[in-house]
């Protein structure tokens, strides 16, 4: 996937409320926006909108069985967007380790500096 679609997932993400319904569609198995809407804060409109997003950048997707819809994470696209998560994660590990490093030598020249 490209750059813009990846901004597009974390985006997708970074909502609370999507976040959530994707916690409920993993641990209840598939749903529709209005089984959706009765175990959270928003309205079914709200929902359905939220459903949106996620099929958009795949994380979901849905079946159609009579007037429903039936919602399901797509695991593949999850497991991607934890790995990438995981990625980032470990950037920023050595990204710290690198700073702590160079803070620790900048205190022990200034205690060097400071003790002549």
């Amino acid at each position: 996937m490209s750059t813009a679609i990846d901004d597009e997932l974390w985006s997708a993400i970074g909502d609370p409320t999507r976040r959530t319904m994707i916690d409920l569609l993993l641990s209840d198995g598939p749903g529709t926006a209005t089984s959706l809407s009765r175990r959270l804060p928003v309205t079914r409109q709200a929902v359905s909108k939220h459903l949106a997003v996620l099929d958009r950048v795949g994380l979901i997707h849905a079946e159609s069985a009579g007037r429903e819809r039936h919602y399901q994470v797509d695991e593949a696209q999850l497991a991607r967007a934890v790995a990438q998560l995981s990625a980032v994660g470990s950037t920023w590990d050595a990204r710290l380790r690198r700073i702590k490093r160079i803070a620790e030598a900048i205190e022990r020249t200034r205690t060097n500096n400071e003790g002549e």
